[in-house]
């Protein structure tokens, strides 16, 4: 058995796409079904040892947002600076939902609301503000 991918439904594909590309994921593959009304896209991070990709489902015609009830817990990944990213997402206007005080992990939300975490590569990073200081925002 090998794990292959994980799925997530999105209203918006273009917006899901901006933000995941922010987060580095690439698209690999894509398909657009006119019968199902549905297109699939495939991301990775494109690192050679790296397998996993997501898999965002964007059914043509469904009428609103997703609620929570058909979202899952979160998806995660290993950056190589934590405080970087938080900013280059914060200044594109992503809410991180819990920031790095810690130097080690953040939470952020797609614009679907999945939680996104992400957790700094090796030790934690030193403390730094304004993230030390910063409160968490909502839920993740």
């Amino acid at each position: 058995m090998r794990y292959l991918h994980t799925m997530i439904r999105v209203y918006d594909l273009d917006r899901a796409l901006a933000f995941f590309a922010l987060l580095g994921l690439k698209p690999t593959r894509r398909r657009d079904s006119e019968k199902g009304k549905y297109t699939l896209v495939f991301l990775s991070t494109g690192h050679p040892d790296d397998p996993a990709t997501i898999e965002l489902t964007h059914n043509w015609e469904e009428p609103e947002p997703y609620s929570g009830g058909r979202n899952f817990g979160h998806l995660a990944y290993e950056v190589d600076d934590i405080y970087a990213l938080c900013q280059k997402m914060q200044d594109s206007g992503v809410l991180i939902s819990r920031p790095p005080r810690d130097g080690r992990m953040a939470f952020l939300r797609s614009p679907d609301n999945i939680s996104i975490e992400l957790l700094q590569k090796g030790d934690p990073m030193p403390i730094q503000e304004p993230w030390a200081s910063m409160p968490s925002t909502g839920s993740w």
